[in-house]
């Protein structure tokens, strides 16, 4: 026992404040702008669908938002995370690099998801919502937010895609045991919904079409609000209390990263860890590598175009200055569903235009065989989101070991694959291929 390898902290140092890297950006990001007039989109415009305390984050320029105290009091139930060292795994690849993982996997939920779930559904509650309609991909985002309803008395309504919805079945049955009515999406609750469905009676789903039936609900319900799990400023500022804590517990370890991993999608479990360490690059010049993984068959980063686009396929959102594949593209019916959307952050986007961030994208048998490798090295089974960030995190421990340069290595595990089985079933029996766009 003599080699340490968990980092943890006490409960006080549950960060205090949200870190809002729109206050440092060393260009000013552009603004989303109205889908009609093509004119920037002034904070009143979102209080349609979003409540106006949430507005208020999104479009603000303050370094540091307080956290609530009674959302501090939730995150005490599985913050802090821990930041644990991966020695087996090390050995397994024989690397002289150090692998570190933030793991946030021990959330209710099993993701990071519920960082924003919970201060979404409290600001809610404040505002007076009484019930939240969302998308979910995996689901992981949908049951974090059914979590969080229920602690703060809010009904919820998820609109789950559907390749997701038949893949993932026991996400559909946690979120509706936290109480949550869950649609499989394109569903005929919406006339979008029933639009698509008309046109394609098998189409998949895509989150794309889940937003867009999720705010069609939205403005149809009184009472109701719609709540994101992904892409906007406000939802990767609440994500960022994981990159705070893992600038703490890296002090613990007596080292410093030389390289920070994370998957994407959207971008909240990326820009949770990323940003605090952006900002150190920015403010104090620091050379951490920041890398960002996602999958060959939604490559927005690496494949897109970075311009205006919906955030959904109806075209009912904002346009968003953003990498993009085209708000109309469906996905291929990969098993990180988590990942199966079209666009990027827009802050996430920002960053890989100034050169702060790089991407790199991987086909999903590469990403499971890194899973596998991880699971039989450290036990714990990741889902296939963050098995992305693993798979980069293999080879660069590789490349630390063929160039005899040790370096450290810091990824985000943002969730375990207990619920995701079904995705290893299919990898052990030989049954997920690749095709030139990751389909299997």
């Amino acid at each position: 026992m003599s080699q340490r390898i968990r980092f943890t902290l006490p409960q006080a140092e549950i960060p205090a404040a949200w870190y809002n890297l729109l206050a440092d950006l060393p260009e000013p990001l552009p603004p989303p702008l109205h889908p009609g007039t093509r004119q920037p989109v002034t904070p009143d415009m979102l209080t349609a669908i979003f409540p106006e305390n949430l507005v208020q984050q999104e479009v603000s320029s303050e370094r540091w938002i307080e956290i609530p105290e009674p959302v501090r009091e939730i995150y005490a139930l599985w913050r802090p995370t821990p930041l644990l060292r991966a020695v087996r795994l090390e050995k397994a690849l024989q690397t002289p690099a150090h692998i570190y993982y933030k793991y946030e996997g021990v959330s209710p939920a099993g993701s990071h998801k519920p960082n924003t779930a919970v201060a979404q559904a409290f600001y809610n509650r404040e505002a007076g919502t009484r019930r939240l309609a969302t998308e979910t991909g995996a689901g992981q985002w949908g049951s974090s937010l059914a979590f969080a309803c229920r602690l703060f008395n809010l009904e919820c309504v998820v609109y789950m895609v559907k390749v997701s919805f038949q893949q993932k079945p026991y996400r559909k049955l946690l979120m509706q045991t936290w109480g949550a009515t869950v649609h499989p999406s394109p569903s005929d609750q919406t006339e979008y919904g029933r639009r698509v469905l008309q046109e394609d009676p098998n189409c998949p789903g895509s989150l794309g079409i889940a937003i867009s039936e999720a705010i069609e609900d939205t403005v149809k319900h009184p009472g109701t609000k719609y709540s994101l799990g992904s892409v906007l400023n406000h939802v990767c500022l609440h994500q960022t209390v994981i990159g705070q804590e893992a600038l703490k517990q890296m002090e613990l370890a007596g080292e410093e990263p030389d390289v920070v991993i994370g998957c994407v999608g959207g971008g909240s479990n990326f820009a949770g860890l990323a940003f605090p360490f952006v900002r150190r690059k920015i403010a104090e010049k620091k050379t951490t590598r920041i890398v960002a993984v996602e999958p060959t068959a939604c490559a927005s980063l690496t494949r897109g175009e970075l311009r205006y686009d919906f955030g959904d396929t109806a075209e009912m959102t904002p346009l968003l200055m953003m990498h993009t594949l085209g708000h109309k593209f469906i996905p291929p019916k990969i098993h990180a569903g988590g990942l199966r959307y079209h666009g990027m952050a827009p802050l996430v986007s920002h960053l890989k235009k100034l050169g702060l961030i790089e991407a790199v994208a991987y086909p999903q048998t590469r990403v499971f065989d890194a899973a596998v490798l991880f699971a039989r090295t450290e036990g714990i089974v990741p889902a296939p989101e963050p098995s992305h960030a693993i798979a980069a995190v293999v080879d660069e421990a590789v490349r630390a070991r063929e160039e005899g340069k040790p370096r450290v290595i810091l990824f985000n595990l943002c969730g375990h694959g207990l619920l995701d089985l079904s995705a290893y079933d299919q990898y052990l029996t030989g049954q997920m291929k690749d095709t030139d766009n990751g389909n299997s």
